[in-house]
């Protein structure tokens, strides 16, 4: 039943081939076992008629003219009938008659060849009657036994038998040549199967090659001509990406909008409270700067769960880590921090390239702050099962986090120290922008004896 289950939830091509190969070995064998059953009727009858003719020679010279018990019988034209236990035989004699009464041929050897009725039994009396009984040796006959009436000299009974094993071997050789013929045929069919499944299956195949190249950024579209059968799914996939990316204009036009509605009043009241007294501007001042800052955490999310999903997004990540590295080897030039960074060739984020540089800016600035000499990122692709990954390490040389406070840092607004700048939203806002992406960001200790950052996102295999 398992075997059954995952057949049934397999690839189409599997499921087709299956059950092409299993129809065909069904209806093959089924074939196979008709024909030599009409292979073994028809060798039999071949065989009866031949000694039936047999039969027929004894029973004429019978009733010939004379005493049938003083009647010489002629040679039936097959010199086997002479051979001593040969399997050849044959039987003249009356219904009752003693074994001394009974002529035979030379084959028999004083042996007699049973009967197909007992003895006494008249009710098939008249038919020529055909069977299998256990001869001389034990060897297996096929008899073939008729009745001739001679009116007042009484009834004999004629029996002419043959070996069964000559009708055995004639089934055996033709089941063979049956077996080898239908293995090759079966053979055949399986690959001209196979062939039509894989021909019959190409435009799937392009169409999800196109899928796949939308997916990863290397088209915008499914192009190309599909069979009437699969064209509409392709349109309609088409439809889908043409829809996917309006919804995802149209949330970006709302999410700069609403940015621009709340930032200017912010920008005012920062203003006009200049006029007001130290103590209430400074105040105020403060509560304004955490309302901007907690609307564009906001804002930045809202836009980051809208392009999460987009498809066929593919963002480059040596470019984005060279030009962070150098943003904030400018910011923090007072300090004479060495900021290294190792990116392995071809690893490809799959995402946006806003959400790759808020991401890798905030662990990069998180390091800085905390480090005393050196911040080191690093970045390559790893496969979790059949999916790509990109991970992303920055390693500092700063205090480091003891563990149990590693888990408190990744929640929003948690800061280590409050003499440090920040607003305490950067890792938090990496995570979530992590987890919109099906990532993950983790906390250790590092190397160089600080913090070790751990983020994973999906990656591209192409």
């Amino acid at each position: 039943m398992k075997a059954f289950r995952s057949l049934a939830s397999g690839s189409i091509a599997v499921r087709l081939a299956a059950s092409a190969l299993f129809w065909s070995f069904f209806i093959l064998l089924t074939a196979g076992l008709i024909l030599s059953a009409l292979y073994r009727d028809t060798t039999e009858r071949a065989f009866d008629a031949r000694l039936l003719a047999y039969a027929t020679d004894l029973a004429s010279d019978l009733v010939a003219p004379g005493n049938p018990e003083e009647r010489e019988f002629g040679a039936l034209g097959d010199p086997r009938f002479n051979l001593p236990l040969s399997g050849w035989y044959w039987q003249v004699g009356r219904p009752d008659a003693a074994p001394r009464d009974i002529r035979s041929s030379r084959s028999l050897f004083g042996a007699q060849i049973p009967g197909l009725v007992p003895p006494g039994d008249d009710s098939r009396f008249g038919e020529v009657r055909k069977g299998y009984r256990s001869g001389p040796e034990g060897r297996t006959l096929r008899l073939v036994e008729r009745d001739v009436d001679l009116g007042e000299d009484g009834r004999y009974v004629v029996r002419v038998a043959g070996p069964a094993d000559e009708i055995d071997g004639e089934v055996r050789r033709f089941t063979f040549a049956l077996t080898v013929t239908f293995l090759l045929l079966g053979v055949a069919l399986g690959l001209t199967t196979l062939l039509q499944i894989r021909f019959g299956l190409r435009p799937l195949m392009r169409l999800r090659a196109a899928v796949s190249a939308v997916r990863r950024g290397h088209a915008d579209r499914i192009g190309g001509a599909f069979p009437e059968d699969i064209a509409p799914l392709a349109e309609e996939l088409n439809l889908l990406l043409d829809t996917n990316r309006e919804i995802l204009e149209r949330a970006r036009t709302q999410v700069g909008n609403l940015a621009h509605a709340l930032k200017t009043p912010l920008s005012v009241i920062v203003n006009e409270v200049e006029a007001a007294p130290e103590e209430i501007a400074s105040r105020v001042r403060e509560q304004a700067t955490l309302m901007r800052d907690q609307v564009n955490y906001h804002l930045d999310r809202a836009r980051a769960a809208a392009l999460a999903g987009t498809l066929g997004t593919i963002t480059e990540v040596a470019p984005v880590v060279a030009a962070l590295t150098r943003t904030f080897e400018k910011i923090y030039r007072d300090r004479d921090l060495a900021i290294a960074s190792d990116v392995a060739p071809g690893t490809r984020f799959r995402g946006e390239r806003q959400d790759l540089e808020e991401m890798i800016g905030n662990l990069i600035d998180n390091g800085c702050k905390w480090a005393a000499r050196r911040v080191q990122l690093s970045a390559l692709p790893v496969s979790e099962g059949d999916r790509p990954r990109v991970r992303i390490t920055v390693d500092d040389d700063g205090p480091g986090l003891p563990e149990e406070a590693r888990a408190t840092m990744l929640k929003r607004g948690q800061r280590l120290d409050e003499t440090k700048p920040g607003s305490g939203l950067g890792l938090s806002i990496v995570g979530d922008l992590a987890a919109l992406y099906r990532g993950s960001l983790a906390l250790a200790h590092s190397p160089l004896g600080g913090l070790r950052v751990i983020l994973e996102l999906p990656g591209d295999g192409a």
